[in-house]
């Protein structure tokens, strides 16, 4: 099972998008996905707010001008699970 956070906001189409990705790659990589809204936290609001949505999987960072299914899933593909 491989850990997956997502860094997210209500109201972000972009963020969906990702979300689409993620819920069709799950049937081939097992994962676990942690949500986490930007605006309950400063620290990821600051870090996070102009790259939302972004996507940790293992030591890989995947933010929104990177985010595709190739993306994913070669940080899927790579990760320990």
């Amino acid at each position: 099972m491989r850990d997956v956070i997502f860094y997210t906001k209500e109201n972000c189409s972009l963020c969906d998008d990702a979300e689409s990705l993620l819920d069709i790659l799950k049937s081939d990589y097992p994962m676990e996905i942690e949500e986490r809204d930007i605006y309950t936290n400063d620290e990821w609001l600051e870090e996070y707010q102009l790259l939302i949505p972004v996507v940790q999987i293992g030591d890989v960072t995947i933010d929104c001008e990177e985010m595709s299914y190739e993306a994913l899933e070669e940080a899927l593909r790579n990760a320990k699970s």
